[in-house]
C-alpha cells in the first residue's frame, strides 16, 4: 500500500516522522482508497461513542428520560470540559436521579487545552472533576440506560456489566463483524473500549450515515447540528462540521484515531497515527478528507488544521507538522 507520513520539521529538516494507517469504505465494506495497513487492528477509543449512544434511542431510554438532540450530541462528545458542556451534563444526570458520585471517570486537564488552536481560554473551561471529564456526556448516556433497563447503575463501566454487553452487540451489528471479532480493553475513563481492523470502523461509521433507521439518522442529526458540543472551540471535529453543514460526520479517537463519514458520498473513512500523535492525526484526517473531493477543499477553509506550527516555549514557530513532501497522500 502507498505510505502516508505526516512528518515534522525543523529549520527545514526532517526531525520526526509518523507513520500514518487509514482505510476509506463504503456502505457495503468495500474498501475504496487505503493507505499504509487498512486491517490495521487498533482501539476506537472515543470514536465509539456514536455507537455508544445507539442503545438508548434503541431501548427506548431516550423517550423515557426526554433526552435532547443538544444532549444527545454530548453523550457522543469528546468535549472541552466548557461550561455549557458541563452543565448540560449535570442537567440530564438530575433527571436520572443520578449525581456526579455516580460517574466512574475521573478528572483529567480540558482537552480545550491540549487539542485546541489555539488553546481554548480558561475562563470558559470548568476545572477538572468527573462531571468536567471529556466522556462525562458518553458516561451519563450509559447511566441512563442502565435506569431505563432496571439494571444496577454500580459497576456500569465494566465488561461484564449488562450495559457493556449491549453497547458491544450494537457495535458488532454496525461494523458487520461477530461480538466475539471485537477486542475489548480499559479506556482512558474506565469504560470498555473496543478493538477492530481501522476498515470495519471506517465501514460503521459509512453504514451510520447512510442509514434510513431513526435510531441511526437521529445520532447524526444531533452531531452534525450541534457540533460545538462534541468537541468545542478550536477543535477539528467541530469545525468539520460546522464548514460542511451536515455533510461530514467526524469523531475523534485518543491515541491517535480519526473516524468520519462523508453522508453525499456514503463513505467512511478512518486512520491511525501508528505512534499516536495526536497533532500528527489531525494532520492526517485534513489531508485524507482533501483526497476526497471535498468541496470547498478542507485544507483551504480550515488550514490552521492542515499543517500544524512547533512552537518554542516563547510561542515563536520553529517547525511545522505537515505531510511529507512530495506528498505522500
Amino acid at each position: 500500500m502507498p505510505e502516508f507520513i505526516v512528518e515534522q520539521v525543523r529549520n527545514g529538516l526532517r526531525e520526526s516522522s509518523h507513520r500514518v494507517s487509514a482505510a476509506v469504505v463504503s456502505a457495503d465494506g468495500s474498501l475504496a482508497l487505503s493507505w499504509g495497513d487498512p486491517h490495521l487492528v487498533t482501539f476506537m477509543r472515543s470514536a465509539a461513542k456514536p455507537f455508544q449512544a445507539l442503545p438508548l434511542l434503541q431501548d427506548g431510554a431516550a423517550e423515557r428520560f426526554h433526552i435532547s438532540p443538544r444532549e444527545l450530541a454530548l453523550v457522543c462528545a469528546s468535549h472541552n470540559s466548557e461550561h455549557t458542556q458541563v452543565d448540560l451534563v449535570l442537567g440530564l444526570l438530575e433527571r436520572l436521579g443520578c449525581s456526579e458520585s455516580d460517574l466512574a471517570c475521573g478528572p483529567h486537564p480540558s482537552l480545550g487545552l491540549t487539542y485546541s488552536i489555539p488553546p481554548v481560554a480558561r475562563d470558559l473551561l470548568c476545572p477538572p472533576s468527573p462531571v468536567a471529564n471529556n466522556c462525562s456526556g458518553k458516561h451519563a448516556g450509559m447511566l441512563a440506560l442502565a435506569r431505563h433497563r432496571g439494571w444496577d447503575t454500580l459497576g456500569y463501566q465494566q465488561r461484564s456489566h449488562p450495559v457493556q454487553r449491549r453497547i458491544t452487540e450494537e457495535l458488532a451489528r454496525w461494523a458487520a463483524v461477530n461480538v466475539s471479532d471485537i477486542g475489548q480493553g480499559v479506556d482512558g475513563c474506565t469504560v470498555v473500549s473496543f478493538a477492530l481492523p481501522l476498515s470495519k470502523m471506517a465501514g460503521a461509521f459509512a453504514r451510520l450515515v447512510v442509514s434510513s433507521g431513526d435510531a441511526g439518522q437521529t445520532v447524526v442529526k444531533s452531531m452534525t447540528a450541534h457540533p460545538e458540543l462534541v468537541a468545542g472551540r478550536g477543535r477539528l471535529c467541530t469545525a468539520l462540521m460546522q464548514a460542511y453543514n451536515g455533510n461530514v460526520v467526524a469523531k475523534v479517537g485518543a491515541g491517535g484515531v480519526y473516524v468520519a463519514a462523508i453522508k453525499d458520498q456514503g463513505l467512511g473513512l478512518c486512520l491511525k497515527v501508528e505512534d499516536g500523535h495526536s497533532g500528527a492525526a489531525m494532520v492526517a484526517f485534513l489531508a485524507l478528507l482533501d483526497s476526497l473531493a471535498l468541496e470547498p477543499a478542507p485544507s483551504q477553509i480550515l488550514a490552521q488544521f492542515a499543517e500544524m506550527p512547533v512552537l518554542n516555549t516563547k510561542d515563536v514557530q520553529v517547525g511545522a507538522l505537515r505531510v511529507a513532501h512530495p506528498s505522500s497522500i
